[in-house]
């Protein structure tokens, strides 16, 4: 049997716009890269705090290379727990005010790993409309009656709540909405949560580092704890500057992952050197106060020349800036656009956001300057204003 049918299926995915394509990174993450051969500025990457290329964090991994090796060997459960795994988890422990932390190879396996633990068939998951993918995949795989709620609807989760006779229910939610950018109504979200009995579980991928106290992400940030949230993850790829994820919370719940988290259980563990790296950017992640300082800042700076260019953000205080675009044809144009001037911007399109809201996804840091900003706006101006021609 050929794949004949499927190459169909990905011609029509090109002629609609949604066909997706890799780009080869011939250096560091920073704001001056070059992808493809081709010098550019770019505004796409996770590396919120530009911690991923910063040379202390460039140093500890290579000290845990020389101390522990490069690979895990094993999963955890059989050799392959490191002093620099657990130094880490009790150190991601007490930076989001919690008992323990369990560190997971990808934030995806974090998601999926926690809630099936958590929940089966005889359960129900209720979850944000928006809410990443691996929190919806993680949700649909538990076998839990499947729920989703309108984005940051705390009178239409309560509704759904009502009607549940489940034996468990967990209300999941992103902290930072990472296609929109927006804060997740946590306030309002747990105290539904509450009345009803519900567990709740945040996915803070894109708040560490960005809001909160000391970049403790937006539970800090609502001066929300473990009551109220009882199952809190966290993903170190992106202002953390390294790889990986955790989940933070009771002695209980990490107990239960650790006996039966698949995704934990039967996978080698990270890299030591990488949680050694990890360690060093958790310090610089709450020290440098600046950073963040240079984040809002630059936000700011960013927000008020779209205004004054006429363009439809969204409304988010995050580093996460999408410009709303509409059409899928259109986002790759103006992208394309854009990439000609040498300024590096995604297209967001559809199944990863709705039909008619395909977007560009620009996304700040503070390695980022003023005049790097000013340089996108200006590029952004041209390509609008021959784009309405």
């Amino acid at each position: 049997m050929s794949f004949d049918q499927l190459g169909a299926e990905l011609q029509a995915r090109k002629k609609q716009s949604l066909y997706r394509q890799r780009r080869i990174l011939q250096s560091p993450q920073a704001p001056e890269l070059i992808v493809d051969g081709k010098a550019c500025l770019a505004f796409c990457s996770n590396d919120y705090l530009g911690l991923a290329n910063h040379p202390e964090v460039i140093a500890a991994l290579k000290q845990g290379a020389d101390l522990y090796g490069v690979g895990g060997g094993a999963s955890h459960l059989v050799n392959g727990h490191s002093q620099a795994h657990h130094a880490l988890e009790e150190e991601l422990a007490e930076f989001t005010g919690r008992p323990r932390a369990l560190l997971f190879s990808t934030g995806y396996m974090a998601n999926i790993g926690a809630v099936n633990a958590l929940l089966d068939k005889r359960d129900a998951v209720f979850q944000d409309r928006i809410n990443h993918a691996s929190l919806l995949d993680a949700g649909l795989l538990s076998g839990a009656r499947f729920q989703r709620f309108l984005h940051n609807d705390a009178d239409n989760l309560d509704n759904r709540l009502q009607r549940t006779e489940a034996r468990r229910k967990l209300v999941v939610c992103d902290g930072v909405f990472s296609m929109d950018g927006d804060l997740a109504e946590l306030p309002a979200i747990c105290q539904t949560s509450a009345a009803h009995n519900a567990w709740v579980m945040v996915d803070d991928a894109h708040g560490f580092g960005c809001v909160g106290q000391q970049g403790r992400g937006t539970v800090d940030h609502f001066d929300l704890g473990s009551d109220q949230v009882q199952v809190l993850v966290g993903t170190l790829g992106k202002a953390f500057g390294t790889s990986g994820a955790f989940v933070a919370g009771s002695e209980e719940l990490i107990e239960t992952l650790i006996q039966h988290a698949r995704t934990y259980i039967y996978t080698t563990s990270m890299s030591p050197a990488i949680a050694s790296a990890t360690r060093a950017s958790l310090k610089l992640l709450q020290q440098d106060e600046w950073r963040r300082e240079k984040l809002n800042h630059l936000i700011q700076r960013f927000r008020s020349g779209c205004e004054q260019l006429g363009l439809p953000l969204m409304a988010s205080p995050t580093p996460i800036q999408p410009i709303l675009v509409g059409e899928a044809d259109r986002a790759m144009a103006i992208s394309a656009a854009l990439e000609a001037k040498g300024i590096f911007i995604g297209a967001i399109r559809p199944p990863t956001v709705p039909q008619g809201a395909a977007r560009l996804r620009v996304t700040l840091s503070a390695s980022h300057t003023d005049e790097q900003l000013d340089r996108l706006l200006d590029a952004l101006s041209d390509v609008m204003a021959g784009l309405e021609v």
